[in-house]
């Protein structure tokens, strides 16, 4: 009988695989199939990421509003809780490169106000005057800050010199800059969400993990636990837990605070849905050779099972950001987030609860403006990343 030879293993992906690879929107049909094929799955993950165009753009945005709120000392003209009494519900000031008599300027400017109060509705009425001309400088300087929080600087980018004012989006009912104070309130709306969801994640991935691994009576109470929790209305029970913090703790204590009261909740659908993902895991052959080598089982859930779900907890937690900024943003509308000195755009948007105040302040809704931007950018990332994680399917 002839001896038998087995085939030659082929490096070359199966045809039937290579529209599926063709199709990638930034894989390119001509690269060799063998080269994608050694690709990591992380790899794999960016690469479908980076296909999808409206993600990158809107990852983008939310660096720059990041950006935004790191250097908003340097960025805002004027410190967010300076006043001025003079120019209360001033108008925003826009920026100009053509003067009142048609002539093309390089460098920006402003006009400034004439103010007159109007006897018949008790108002001041502000009226652009174009012989008040105030010339915008960049990188001057003003108020001293500490950039980054450590470094002593003076320096801002925009400013005007004095008399004149710069309120680009413009002045409150206590005069101050609702721009710069937009820019400052970024730090509290942006990072709330990031630590919110850091304690979403803790809590929510260890726990759903366990009740997934264990099953039984384990998982049984967690999944008792987590009803009981989801059946409260979401605004009501953070709004309670919210008025109950007393008023004079300071700023950052009632910043943690609120953080946390927003992931007491927060955690039991991220709980959920990687329980389903460890209940699916553990039934496979990495879980089971783990087990017959004598793992433990603290070490076949982090080693093993949440590593697994660890794409899919990302997306989770994506798209958990927006849910927390916009409680946030509630909380502090209501007056039961964060409270002065300290600012948020939950907090700027209070001022505009009044009809009257909108239909004669439109400017005072700006903040409104950022938190759409923001939650848009962060819900189109989610969903990139969504499609992403499953590189191998068309």
């Amino acid at each position: 009988m002839p001896e038998q030879t087995l085939p030659e293993p082929n490096p070359v992906m199966p045809a039937a695989n290579v529209d599926s690879w063709a199709s990638w929107g930034s894989l390119d049909a001509d690269e060799p199939i063998s080269d994608l094929g050694r690709l990591s799955l992380s790899q794999l993950i960016w690469r479908r990421f980076l296909a999808n165009r409206v993600a990158v753009t809107s990852g983008v945005v939310l660096i720059a509003l990041y950006l935004m709120a790191l250097l908003a000392p340097f960025l805002a003209p004027y410190d967010f809780a300076r006043r001025h009494e003079e120019h209360i519900y001033k108008p925003p000031q826009a920026l100009r490169f053509v003067t009142a008599d048609g002539k093309l300027t390089l460098r920006p400017f402003v006009y400034g106000f004439e103010t007159t109060l109007d006897m018949s509705r008790f108002a001041y009425v502000h009226v652009v005057d174009e012989t008040q001309v105030s010339p915008v400088k960049f990188f001057v300087r003003g108020e001293p800050y500490k950039l980054l929080g450590v470094i002593p600087a003076n320096v801002h980018l925009l400013g005007v010199e004095a008399p004149g004012t710069l309120f680009l989006l413009g002045t409150d009912e206590m005069g101050r800059d609702l721009f710069s104070r937009i820019l400052f309130g970024s730090r509290i709306s942006l990072t709330i969400g990031l630590v919110g969801v850091a304690l979403t994640l803790v809590i929510g991935a260890s726990l759903g993990t366990v009740s997934g691994y264990y099953g039984g009576i384990v998982d049984t109470l967690m999944q008792r636990a987590i009803e009981f929790l989801m059946s409260f209305p979401t605004i009501p029970l953070w709004a309670a837990f919210a008025a109950a913090l007393p008023p004079d703790w300071p700023a950052a204590k009632r910043y943690f605070a609120i953080t946390v009261i927003l992931s007491i909740v927060g955690w039991t659908g991220l709980a959920r849905q990687v329980r389903a993902k460890v209940l699916a895991y553990r039934e496979m052959d990495f879980a089971s050779a783990a087990k017959a080598v004598g793992s433990s089982d603290v070490r076949i859930i982090f080693a093993h099972m949440l590593p697994n779900a660890l794409s899919h907890i990302i997306v989770v937690a994506t798209l958990a950001i927006p849910g927390m900024i916009l409680a946030e943003t509630a909380l502090s509308f209501l007056g039961l987030g964060i409270l002065p000195p300290a600012t948020s755009w939950g907090a700027l948007l209070r001022a505009a609860q009044q009809v009257s105040v909108m239909l004669n302040n439109p400017w005072l809704v700006t903040p409104a403006l950022f938190v759409i931007v923001a939650v848009l950018a962060f819900n189109l990332v989610g969903d990139g990343l969504r499609d992403a994680v499953d590189p191998y399917a068309n």
